[in-house]
């Protein structure tokens, strides 16, 4: 009669069972349970009808039971076969599945029934029952009573490996009952001795993920458990712990330090790899272009992988020479394979930047090349400021600043223009050294001067309102609100300190300056033209006139 851990559960155990006796009850609920062989008699979608000996009637056999990984049949039709036969109200039920396991189990029982104490297994919880758990190693199921199993919430056990000791193996039975409790003592018995050899080892050490922390993971390494701290974890730097690995894994550790008064130990996972800084700090210069992989986008840049467990950092603005770039996933996206070039190595810090734009031509000095002080060229409004727009002249921006704009004062680009507007401009001005252009749109537009250049020729006679006196001279507003400039000599004959406000003065041009937007006007130079027009119409008069006589004809004498 053979007896297994399926059976146990069906059966009513109490929290202090004996286990001995439980196995010995069970006898009469198995009756008629055994491994017998059949034929298969046919075979559907899901089930294959097999005869056995002595029964009845056929049994129904699941197809999933005959099949391999992939649902191919590993029968056919007429083929003998080994089932277990249990009687259920008359009904055959039968199993060809726990005739494997039963064979499985009673090898593995053979096998160890003769040298299983102090055996140490890894087994994983597969079930739970009334009297404790149905555990599973070597593809063998076991049986682990509840007060053996030292689980503080054994409800959430289920699924989770732990290393056991067999407590028991009864080849009668069929049946192989573990104990983590026994286990736990062992190691609690000998812990010193274990974290001693543990310290003396200098090599790296075999270890099982227990559990998974922020600040951490718990590894156990010979039963005893200890914590390899996320900074340990990697040379890459700090490390998401539950990213990294799961529970149940293996990973290899080195024992970093163990602290008796607090009962700590500590491991690393890093120190079991060699310090991939040390093949950067002989093989990297600045300066060097190397391949490498977006591992990471951040809003600040981007983290690159140089394939030796380290990263590089690439700064957004490092990125592109294009300014109008916001975020990296704009021009990069994970896993892509690039070139850059270092900028910076700190193998103190184990911190390295890299470029990707400055292994592209810059494209100020392009721009250079091609354009100079004086050209006309189209752009588009790409930002708009208080002070005027930047337009994108192909890779690179200049600056239209709003007095640029139109000749019309306290016009504004964002009244002007919105982004996307296509305008035309010239250059005026290119600062190489701090790589700034500044455009103007209004030098393609006649200057009110120019304007007035064209109506107004030197010396012709103008009138204009007095807008404002300065130490120097007073100022008048002209046709087309041309300010000009009447300096203090060309006042004469009149006086500045009786000149008012809003009143009409009347003299020449005297200069126009197109390039800086000046007009210069003159009182004395009229009064001397006036004297010349006179003196030539005297000089072609009949009535002979004396030179004292003019004076003091135009002093109304």
């Amino acid at each position: 009669m053979r007896i297994n851990p399926e059976q146990i559960e069906r059966s009513a155990i109490d929290e202090d069972f004996d286990f001995e006796k439980m196995l010995n009850e069970s006898e009469t609920d198995l009756e008629g349970g055994k491994i017998q062989e059949g034929v298969i008699v046919s075979i559907g979608d899901e089930y294959a009808m097999v005869a056995v000996a002595g029964a009845k009637q056929e049994g129904r056999l699941p197809l999933s039971e005959i099949s391999d990984e992939k649902g191919n049949l590993l029968f056919k039709q007429g083929d003998k076969i080994e089932v277990f036969v249990t009687l259920n109200y008359e009904r055959s039920s039968i199993s060809h599945k726990k005739v494997l396991k039963m064979k499985k189990l009673e090898q593995k029982i053979n096998e160890i029934k003769d040298n299983f104490e102090n055996l140490v297994i890894d087994c994983k919880i597969i079930k739970k029952n009334r009297g404790g758990f149905v555990v599973e190693f070597d593809g063998v199921e076991a049986f682990l009573p509840r007060k053996e199993s030292a689980l503080r919430e054994d409800g959430k056990s289920v699924g989770k490996s732990f290393k056991m000791c067999i407590m028991d193996v009864k080849p009668q039975e069929q049946s192989i009952v573990v104990s983590r409790k026994k286990y736990l003592d062992s190691i609690e018995k000998n812990k010193e001795e274990i974290i001693s050899k543990l310290l003396a080892e200098s090599g790296n050490l075999q270890g099982i993920v227990r559990k998974i922390t922020p600040f951490g993971i718990f590894v156990d390494v010979m039963g005893v458990e200890g914590l390899v701290h996320y900074t340990e974890i990697s040379h890459k730097g700090p490390v998401n712990p539950a990213v990294f690995c799961k529970v149940g894994d293996n990973v290899e550790v080195k024992v970093l330090e163990y602290v008796k008064e607090k009962n700590r130990l500590s491991f690393s996972i890093k120190a079991t790899i060699e310090d991939p800084w040390n093949e950067i700090k002989a093989q990297l210069d600045v300066g060097d272009t190397i391949r490498v992989v977006v591992s990471k986008l951040e809003d600040y840049g981007a983290f690159v992988d140089l394939g030796n467990g380290t990263e590089g950092f690439l700064h957004i603005s490092e990125i592109t020479w294009n300014k109008q770039v916001k975020h990296p996933k704009e021009v990069l996206k994970s896993g892509e394979a690039i070139d850059v070039e270092v900028i910076e190595i700190d193998a103190t810090n184990k911190r390295l930047r890299v470029s990707l734009k400055r292994l592209s031509p810059k494209p100020f000095s392009k721009f250079l090349q091609s354009h100079q002080v004086g050209d006309v060229i189209e752009g588009e409004v790409v930002k708009i400021l208080d002070f005027g727009a930047f337009i994108k002249l192909g890779e690179v921006d200049g600056l239209l600043h709003n007095e640029d704009i139109s000749w019309e004062k306290g016009q504004k680009a964002s009244s002007t223009f919105k982004v996307g507007d296509k305008v035309k401009v010239k250059i005026v001005k290119i600062d190489k050294e701090s790589e700034k252009i500044s455009l103007s749109a209004k030098a393609l537009q006649d200057s009110p001067i120019d304007q007035f250049a064209k109506s107004h020729a030197l010396d012709s006679i103008v009138n204009g309102k007095v807008v404002e006196v300065k130490d120097f001279g007073v100022f008048i507003e002209l046709e087309g609100g041309i300010e000009a400039l009447i300096r203090d000599e060309d006042l004469y004959p009149l006086k500045k300190e009786e000149i008012e406000m809003g009143s009409t003065l009347e003299g020449v041009i005297a200069h126009i300056d197109r390039n800086h937007g000046k007009v210069r006007v003159s009182i004395r130079k009229l009064e001397k033209i006036k004297e010349r027009e006179q003196l030539n119409q005297y000089n072609n008069s009949d009535t002979k006139m004396t030179l004292g006589d003019l004076i003091k004809q135009r002093n109304g004498q």
